[in-house]
């Protein structure tokens, strides 16, 4: 089915470290994002997405390191490659760009990983958040960098 065949839902969900926009067509959901600004009210959250809600307030208390929910990635074959690597990241651990790209088979793509990293639609499933600049450096994340860090200090806290 493709994404204009389907009803698209939107719901909000706020935790102690922000608003998340939650987007469900058909019965998978195709993006999370941090929201900036005001939080507006997008309708009524479905089975799934109070499912997804409930593991992503499990992963901030630290206690899920993995999201199991049905979910579908539209990219590039290469973003979907980076996609598929970045969730190969374990919990608590990080990887620079450049790991990343040798990982994929592409060792001089830093700054296109660094892009698909940018284009993620699923934030958290995909943890992109777990990438960083070869000298340690945080890089950009699209749900702002006081976001990245925090959760870098999260999945570091809780694999203690």
């Amino acid at each position: 089915m493709s994404k204009r065949e389907a009803t698209e839902i939107f719901s909000v969900y706020t935790f102690p470290c922000g608003s998340f926009r939650v987007e469900q067509v058909g019965d998978c959901i195709v993006s999370i994002s941090a929201v900036q600004g005001p939080v507006l009210d997008y309708g009524t959250p479905t089975p799934l997405t109070r499912q997804l809600a409930s593991q992503m307030e499990e992963y901030f208390q630290g206690k899920r390191k993995v999201f199991d929910i049905p979910h579908i990635l539209h990219g590039t074959p290469f973003q979907e490659r980076v996609w598929q690597a970045l969730c190969r990241i374990p919990y608590g651990q990080t990887r620079s760009y450049r790991d990343i790209a040798a990982e994929i088979g592409q060792p001089k793509a830093c700054r296109a990983v660094g892009m698909a990293n940018h284009r993620n639609p699923m934030m958290l499933v995909v943890p992109c958040h777990r990438v960083i600049g070869a000298d340690g450096s945080l890089g950009g994340y699209a749900g702002g960098i006081e976001l990245k860090r925090f959760l870098l200090s999260l999945e570091q806290h809780h694999t203690l």
